[in-house]
C-alpha cells in the first residue's frame, strides 16, 4: 500500500503534469524531458522519480486530461440548460482532441487501442457524455435517437476536419449542435 504524497511532492507532480501537457501540445509527445522538468522548476531526477519513463509521463498526462473532461461534464450537468451544457462540453472535447492528437498516436503505437489506459478513459468519457446527452435529450434539446458512440464519431470527424483550420472548430461544433436538435 502506497502512502499519500507529501504536499511538496504533490505540487511537483502537478507542475510536471501541467508542463508536460503544455509541451506535448506544443512540441508533440517527444518534447524534451529536461525542458519539462526545467519549466516545472524541478530537477530531472524529480521528474524521473515521479515518471520513470517518457511513456509513464505520457500516460499520466493523457489520463489527467480525460479526468478533467469527465469532471467538467459533471460540473456542466448542473447547468439549467442541458443543451448548452452539452454544447460547452463538446467544444471542450474538440479542443482536447486537437491538443492531444500526437500524444494519442504515440500511446496507441506503444499500448494499443485496447489497453487498460484507453479502456478506462473510454469508460470515463462514455459516462460523461452519456450524462450530458441524456439530460439534453430529456428536455428535447437534442434528438432522442442520438447515441454516445455517434456523438464521439462526430467529434472525431470535426477534429480531423478542423486540423488544418483550428479557427473553424467552434463554428463547426455550433453547426453540428444546431443540426442535432430534436426532431
Amino acid at each position: 500500500m502506497s502512502r499519500p504524497m507529501r504536499a511538496d511532492a504533490r505540487r511537483n507532480y502537478d507542475r510536471l503534469l501541467e508542463q508536460a501537457r503544455e509541451l506535448f501540445g506544443q512540441d508533440g509527445p517527444d518534447a524534451p524531458m529536461e525542458e519539462i522538468a526545467r519549466r516545472a522548476g524541478v530537477g530531472i531526477g524529480t521528474l524521473y522519480r515521479h515518471f520513470p519513463t517518457r511513456q509513464a509521463l505520457q500516460e499520466a498526462v493523457y489520463r489527467d486530461q480525460i479526468e478533467i473532461l469527465a469532471a467538467e461534464a459533471e460540473e456542466l450537468a448542473s447547468l439549467p440548460d442541458p443543451g448548452e451544457a452539452l454544447a460547452r462540453w463538446l467544444h471542450s472535447t474538440l479542443a482536447h482532441a486537437a491538443a492531444k492528437r500526437g500524444l494519442n498516436t504515440a500511446l496507441v503505437a506503444t499500448l494499443g487501442r485496447e489497453s487498460e489506459l484507453f479502456a478506462t478513459c473510454r469508460d470515463l468519457l462514455n459516462r460523461a457524455a452519456g450524462l450530458l446527452l441524456g439530460k439534453a435529450q430529456a428536455v428535447g434539446a437534442v434528438r432522442k435517437d442520438l447515441e454516445v458512440a455517434e456523438l464521439f464519431k462526430v467529434i472525431h470527424a470535426l477534429s480531423v476536419a478542423t486540423e488544418q483550420s483550428p479557427e473553424l472548430a467552434d463554428r463547426m461544433v455550433t453547426l453540428v449542435i444546431e443540426g442535432l436538435g430534436s426532431r
